[in-house]
């Protein structure tokens, strides 16, 4: 059982990978909370509007060691790497999107795989005990389409090619675990993979995302045309799955060989809802209208989805904290006080203050 103690990371070299996404961004303000020493390893965000970019200029330029650079790009991650010798890292760089993985096949292929095993190759020189939390999705199982939870041994699989890649990249990390991170070869580097649900939370902008394309069509006061009424998906607030990952990290880091494996972090049952439900709840706080459109589902998606979240709940003393409805009010409360003037930072920060009391 893993514990709690936040000082834990007061003073540790923590790099992210995909720092500037929305998960990342999310991560790398709660630790530079934390006194951790940040450093990003990132993209720049293509999107206009995004989270990372919403934040203050000297957040970047003075609290955080801002790396812009492409995971694909082998020979300037190495030196990155040697240059922060990090004491954890996170790898959240990926492209993330089902529906641009239909249309960009190559690129989701060569960044979720070749470009996490690039991070893997980057750090096999590490000689101090460095946790490694690799990132992947709730969508890398087999999908048998039932109502029953998926545990962290069934099957893996992925019927398109976003899905697939995160599915071979766990079977790339425990290769790579098992060949080179054992006592004959490097045992100071403790790898574990983390499967999350749909998150949500403010400071999404997205395309192709329920909530911030409901987001949109609420602000530019257009109907929000909804794919997949009926799809289920485990919905959950993006602090509860980067808080079970800054527990993996603490338990790799701290008791590394009993937590190198993979781990579920999905949400409460309850949370389990569809589309429709999700987005009537939505205009329930901030009204707006939708239409379903029948030709906008021509690619496949799964249509049932939820993680069983033993294994966590036993090993790492770790379990979902805020239920559906206040899921969903606190992210649509985030984006009104953001369209109404308060910084992005600051929303950040409250809702990261309001989740630290719960845990």
């Amino acid at each position: 059982m893993v514990n709690l103690d936040l000082s834990f990371w007061a003073g540790k070299k923590v790099l992210i990978t995909g720092h500037t996404g929305f998960k990342g961004s999310w991560l790398t303000i709660w630790l530079k909370n934390l006194n951790a020493k940040v450093y990003g390893y990132s993209l720049e965000e293509e999107e206009d509007l995004n989270l990372f970019n919403s934040f203050p200029k000297t957040f970047v330029s003075e609290d955080i060691n801002h790396y812009v650079g492409d995971i694909r790009d082998k020979s300037y991650l190495d030196k990155v790497i040697n240059k922060v010798k990090p004491d954890i890292i996170f790898h959240l760089a990926a492209q993330a999107l089902v529906k641009r993985g239909y249309k960009e096949p190559l690129l989701t292929w060569e960044t979720n795989v070749m470009g996490s095993l690039n991070l893997l190759n980057s750090i096999q020189e590490i000689n101090h005990t460095c946790s490694v939390v690799m990132v992947t999705t709730d969508k890398v199982y087999k999908n048998n389409e039932w109502i029953f939870g998926y545990r962290e041994n069934d099957q893996l699989g992925g019927y398109d090619p976003y899905s697939a890649s995160k599915a071979a990249l766990e079977l790339a990390v425990s290769s790579w675990r098992n060949s080179f991170c054992n006592s004959s070869r490097n045992n100071n580097i403790k790898i574990a993979t983390a499967r999350a649900g749909n998150v949500i939370g403010g400071g999404d902008w997205a395309p192709n995302r329920l909530i911030p394309d409901t987001i949109r069509s609420i602000t530019n006061k257009k109907d929000l045309i909804i794919r997949n009424p009926y799809s289920t998906r485990p919905w959950q607030h993006v602090l509860e799955p980067l808080w079970g990952y800054m527990l993996l990290a603490k338990a790799l880091y701290e008791n590394g060989n009993d937590y190198c494996e993979s781990f579920n972090f999905g949400p409460q049952i309850q949370s389990n809802r569809t589309v429709k439900e999700v987005t009537e709840k939505i205009f329930k706080i901030w009204p707006g209208k939708y239409n379903f459109d029948n030709k906008a589902n021509e690619d496949h998606e799964a249509e049932k989805l939820y993680l069983q979240i033993d294994k966590a709940f036993q090993k790492l003393n770790w379990c979902p904290k805020i239920n559906f409805e206040n899921s969903i009010e606190k992210t649509i409360f985030w984006y009104k006080d953001f369209y109404e003037g308060k910084s992005a930072l600051e929303c950040c920060l409250r809702d990261i203050n309001f989740y630290q009391e719960l845990i």
